[in-house]
């Protein structure tokens, strides 16, 4: 399957199960590869024949800002469920980052990388 790759999206939202987490926020970084059948855009460069990744960004960016997930597994499903919803999109996989964990003695990145298929039927 043909894929767009959409890396480095970051926003800010309150999604965690500690409290100062869902109080003060903090930054999330998504990774996003979007499995679209490229083969019309690749023949005609008009941009009604694939993903306007542009959506793709807006609905990433929305969830991390509105929801009020206590696990990021849960975010990182929400944004897949959503970018699903788009006509073009038939796989995804979802990579989201919380880059400073609230992990005593602990200064690296926590990621859950996750990938959902389109139902058939």
């Amino acid at each position: 399957m043909d894929s767009i790759h959409i890396a480095g999206i970051r926003a800010y939202g309150y999604i965690g199960f500690l409290p100062e987490e869902k109080v003060l926020g903090q930054w999330f970084e998504v990774d996003l590869t979007l499995g679209v059948d490229l083969t019309r855009a690749g023949e005609t460069d008009n941009l009604e024949d694939t993903l306007d990744y542009r959506d793709a960004i807006a609905r990433t960016k929305s969830l991390i800002q509105q929801s009020k997930f206590a696990l990021i597994e849960r975010l990182a499903a929400a944004i897949a469920e959503s970018l699903l919803e788009l006509e073009k999109i038939q796989q995804v996989r979802v990579k989201l980052t919380k880059p400073a964990a609230p992990i005593p003695d602990f200064g690296g990145k926590i990621a859950v990388e996750i990938e959902r298929s389109r139902k058939q039927g």
